[in-house]
Protein backbone atom coordinates (compact mmCIF):
# COMPACT_ATOMS: atom_id res chain seq x y z
CA UNK A 1 0.00 0.00 0.00
CA UNK A 2 1.35 3.45 -0.96
CA UNK A 3 2.72 5.31 1.94
CA UNK A 4 2.84 9.17 3.16
CA UNK A 5 4.36 11.53 6.07
CA UNK A 6 2.19 13.26 8.13
CA UNK A 7 5.31 15.69 7.64
CA UNK A 8 6.20 18.01 4.82
CA UNK A 9 9.96 17.48 5.43
CA UNK A 10 12.48 15.58 7.38
CA UNK A 11 15.55 16.89 8.69
CA UNK A 12 18.29 14.51 10.22
CA UNK A 13 20.96 14.89 12.40
CA UNK A 14 24.27 12.98 11.63
CA UNK A 15 26.43 11.21 14.22
CA UNK A 16 24.34 9.45 16.57
CA UNK A 17 20.85 8.97 14.09
CA UNK A 18 22.38 8.34 10.95
CA UNK A 19 25.65 7.41 11.77
CA UNK A 20 27.82 6.15 14.31
CA UNK A 21 31.50 7.55 13.84
CA UNK A 22 32.35 7.26 17.49
CA UNK A 23 35.63 4.67 16.83
CA UNK A 24 37.25 7.73 14.47
CA UNK A 25 36.08 10.90 16.44
CA UNK A 26 37.45 8.71 20.03
CA UNK A 27 40.68 7.73 17.99
CA UNK A 28 40.98 11.50 16.83
CA UNK A 29 40.75 13.19 19.82
CA UNK A 30 42.54 10.81 21.81
CA UNK A 31 45.33 11.95 19.39
CA UNK A 32 44.55 15.82 19.81
CA UNK A 33 43.97 15.78 23.00
CA UNK A 34 47.51 14.58 23.73
CA UNK A 35 49.06 16.56 21.47
CA UNK A 36 48.04 19.35 23.44
CA UNK A 37 49.04 18.01 26.80
CA UNK A 38 45.14 17.32 27.63
CA UNK A 39 43.59 13.84 28.98
CA UNK A 40 41.56 12.18 26.59
CA UNK A 41 37.90 10.82 26.91
CA UNK A 42 37.17 7.28 27.75
CA UNK A 43 34.48 5.37 25.34
CA UNK A 44 32.22 5.79 28.06
CA UNK A 45 32.77 9.64 28.41
CA UNK A 46 31.77 10.53 24.44
CA UNK A 47 28.81 11.21 24.87
CA UNK A 48 30.21 15.09 26.33
CA UNK A 49 31.87 15.07 22.68
CA UNK A 50 29.26 13.99 20.39
CA UNK A 51 26.72 16.35 19.77
CA UNK A 52 27.66 19.80 20.20
CA UNK A 53 30.26 21.70 18.27
CA UNK A 54 34.39 20.44 18.50
CA UNK A 55 34.75 24.27 19.25
CA UNK A 56 32.55 24.27 22.20
CA UNK A 57 33.36 20.89 23.62
CA UNK A 58 37.21 21.65 23.22
CA UNK A 59 36.57 24.58 25.83
CA UNK A 60 33.71 22.91 27.93
CA UNK A 61 35.07 19.59 28.57
CA UNK A 62 39.03 20.52 28.57
CA UNK A 63 38.76 23.70 29.74
CA UNK A 64 40.79 25.64 26.74
CA UNK A 65 40.00 28.90 25.85
CA UNK A 66 38.64 30.16 22.20
CA UNK A 67 41.76 30.56 20.83
CA UNK A 68 43.26 27.15 21.93
CA UNK A 69 39.92 25.45 21.04
CA UNK A 70 40.52 27.20 17.59
CA UNK A 71 43.99 25.53 17.30
CA UNK A 72 42.72 22.19 18.48
CA UNK A 73 39.60 22.24 15.95
CA UNK A 74 42.23 22.83 13.24
CA UNK A 75 44.61 19.78 14.45
CA UNK A 76 41.66 17.49 14.68
CA UNK A 77 40.09 18.06 11.17
CA UNK A 78 43.55 17.91 9.40
CA UNK A 79 43.67 14.23 11.65
CA UNK A 80 40.09 13.50 10.11
CA UNK A 81 40.79 14.95 6.46
CA UNK A 82 44.39 13.04 6.21
CA UNK A 83 42.61 9.93 7.47
CA UNK A 84 39.44 10.15 4.88
CA UNK A 85 35.95 11.25 6.59
CA UNK A 86 34.49 8.23 5.86
CA UNK A 87 36.75 5.60 7.77
CA UNK A 88 35.16 3.88 10.57
CA UNK A 89 31.90 5.29 10.25
CA UNK A 90 29.30 3.06 9.92
CA UNK A 91 25.01 3.41 9.39
CA UNK A 92 22.98 2.70 12.06
CA UNK A 93 20.90 -0.63 11.14
CA UNK A 94 18.13 0.54 9.23
CA UNK A 95 18.25 3.84 8.92
CA UNK A 96 19.42 3.60 4.98
CA UNK A 97 15.87 1.71 4.28
CA UNK A 98 14.11 4.59 6.16
CA UNK A 99 15.70 7.26 4.22
CA UNK A 100 14.92 5.75 0.93
CA UNK A 101 11.42 4.79 2.10
CA UNK A 102 10.73 8.52 2.91
CA UNK A 103 12.62 9.15 -0.22
CA UNK A 104 10.42 7.11 -2.33
CA UNK A 105 7.23 8.64 -0.85
CA UNK A 106 7.90 11.59 -2.18
CA UNK A 107 8.96 13.16 1.05
CA UNK A 108 12.16 15.98 0.94
CA UNK A 109 14.77 14.94 3.43
CA UNK A 110 17.82 16.78 4.45
CA UNK A 111 20.43 16.65 6.71
CA UNK A 112 20.95 19.15 9.70
CA UNK A 113 24.52 18.26 11.58
CA UNK A 114 26.60 19.90 13.71
CA UNK A 115 29.65 18.36 11.96
CA UNK A 116 31.56 20.43 9.40
CA UNK A 117 28.85 20.07 5.73
CA UNK A 118 32.54 18.82 3.66
CA UNK A 119 32.16 15.67 6.33
CA UNK A 120 28.58 15.01 5.92
CA UNK A 121 28.78 15.87 1.89
CA UNK A 122 31.35 12.64 1.98
CA UNK A 123 29.59 10.87 4.06
CA UNK A 124 26.16 10.86 2.72
CA UNK A 125 27.86 10.58 -0.88
CA UNK A 126 29.84 6.97 0.74
CA UNK A 127 26.47 5.49 1.99
CA UNK A 128 24.51 6.44 -0.70
CA UNK A 129 22.00 8.30 0.79
CA UNK A 130 23.08 11.63 -1.47
CA UNK A 131 20.32 10.75 -3.97
CA UNK A 132 17.25 10.78 -1.48
CA UNK A 133 17.96 14.17 0.07
CA UNK A 134 17.59 17.36 -1.28
CA UNK A 135 19.72 18.94 0.67
CA UNK A 136 22.97 18.67 2.56
CA UNK A 137 23.87 20.46 5.68
CA UNK A 138 25.95 20.71 8.15
CA UNK A 139 28.46 23.42 10.00
CA UNK A 140 30.97 25.67 8.72
CA UNK A 141 34.42 24.23 8.29
CA UNK A 142 35.89 26.28 11.22
CA UNK A 143 32.67 25.33 13.74
CA UNK A 144 31.94 29.18 14.13
CA UNK A 145 30.55 31.02 11.15
CA UNK A 146 27.82 28.09 11.19
CA UNK A 147 27.68 26.03 14.17
CA UNK A 148 24.39 26.70 16.45
CA UNK A 149 22.05 23.66 16.00
CA UNK A 150 18.86 25.75 15.39
CA UNK A 151 21.03 28.23 12.62
CA UNK A 152 21.47 24.77 10.75
CA UNK A 153 18.10 24.08 11.07
CA UNK A 154 17.11 26.93 10.02
CA UNK A 155 19.62 27.05 7.23
CA UNK A 156 18.58 23.13 6.12
CA UNK A 157 14.89 24.76 5.69
CA UNK A 158 16.04 27.77 4.02
CA UNK A 159 17.73 25.93 1.30
CA UNK A 160 14.82 23.40 0.74
CA UNK A 161 12.26 26.08 0.57
CA UNK A 162 14.76 27.55 -1.80
CA UNK A 163 14.06 23.95 -3.98
CA UNK A 164 10.47 24.56 -3.77
CA UNK A 165 9.59 22.29 -0.64
CA UNK A 166 7.03 23.21 1.24
CA UNK A 167 8.54 23.45 5.02
CA UNK A 168 5.29 23.98 6.93
CA UNK A 169 5.37 20.65 8.87
CA UNK A 170 9.04 19.71 9.43
CA UNK A 171 10.46 17.51 11.75
CA UNK A 172 14.35 16.72 13.13
CA UNK A 173 15.10 13.72 13.75
CA UNK A 174 18.19 13.38 16.62
CA UNK A 175 19.92 11.97 19.27
CA UNK A 176 21.01 14.75 22.04
CA UNK A 177 19.18 17.50 23.86
CA UNK A 178 21.10 19.97 21.46
CA UNK A 179 19.18 18.78 18.91
CA UNK A 180 15.77 19.33 20.92
CA UNK A 181 16.92 22.75 22.17
CA UNK A 182 18.07 23.77 18.40
CA UNK A 183 14.88 22.46 16.90
CA UNK A 184 12.78 24.29 19.45
CA UNK A 185 14.14 27.74 18.82
CA UNK A 186 13.90 26.97 15.08
CA UNK A 187 10.05 26.34 15.72
CA UNK A 188 10.61 22.68 14.28
CA UNK A 189 9.27 18.69 16.35
CA UNK A 190 12.13 16.63 17.28
CA UNK A 191 12.03 12.84 17.23
CA UNK A 192 14.08 11.90 19.81
CA UNK A 193 15.72 8.95 19.23
CA UNK A 194 17.92 6.58 21.93
CA UNK A 195 20.36 4.74 20.05
CA UNK A 196 22.53 7.32 19.68
CA UNK A 197 25.13 8.78 22.49
CA UNK A 198 22.31 10.61 24.76
CA UNK A 199 21.63 10.40 28.63
CA UNK A 200 18.05 9.51 29.50
CA UNK A 201 17.27 12.95 30.81
CA UNK A 202 18.06 14.39 26.94
CA UNK A 203 14.96 13.69 25.25
CA UNK A 204 12.76 15.83 27.11
CA UNK A 205 10.73 18.78 25.33
CA UNK A 206 11.13 16.54 22.37
CA UNK A 207 7.72 15.76 20.50
CA UNK A 208 8.12 11.93 21.06
CA UNK A 209 11.32 9.64 21.58
CA UNK A 210 11.60 6.13 20.18
CA UNK A 211 14.23 3.02 20.96
CA UNK A 212 14.46 1.50 17.53
CA UNK A 213 13.98 2.13 13.77
CA UNK A 214 10.40 0.57 13.51
CA UNK A 215 9.34 2.91 15.66
CA UNK A 216 10.46 5.76 14.10
CA UNK A 217 9.48 4.43 10.61
CA UNK A 218 5.60 4.09 12.47
CA UNK A 219 5.80 8.16 13.20
CA UNK A 220 7.52 9.30 9.83
CA UNK A 221 5.42 6.98 7.36
CA UNK A 222 1.97 5.56 7.39
CA UNK A 223 -0.37 4.06 4.52
CA UNK A 224 -2.20 6.95 2.36
CA UNK A 225 -5.50 5.14 3.39
CA UNK A 226 -4.68 5.77 7.11
CA UNK A 227 -6.47 8.70 8.99
CA UNK A 228 -4.03 11.83 10.20
CA UNK A 229 -2.74 12.07 13.62
CA UNK A 230 -3.69 15.00 15.67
Amino acid sequence: MPERSPFSCVLWDVDGTLVDASEGILRRLTVTLEHFGRTPPTRGELSRWIGPPMFESFQVNVGMSADQATEAVTFYRGLNRNEGYTVSAKLYPGVAGLVHDLHAAGVPQSTASSKPEVQVVALMDHFGLAPDLEAIVGASLDERSLSAKSDIVREALRRLEANGVDTSRPVLIGDRHHDVEGGQDAGVPVIFVRWGFSWPHESEGAQAAVDDIDQLRALLLVDEAAPDRD
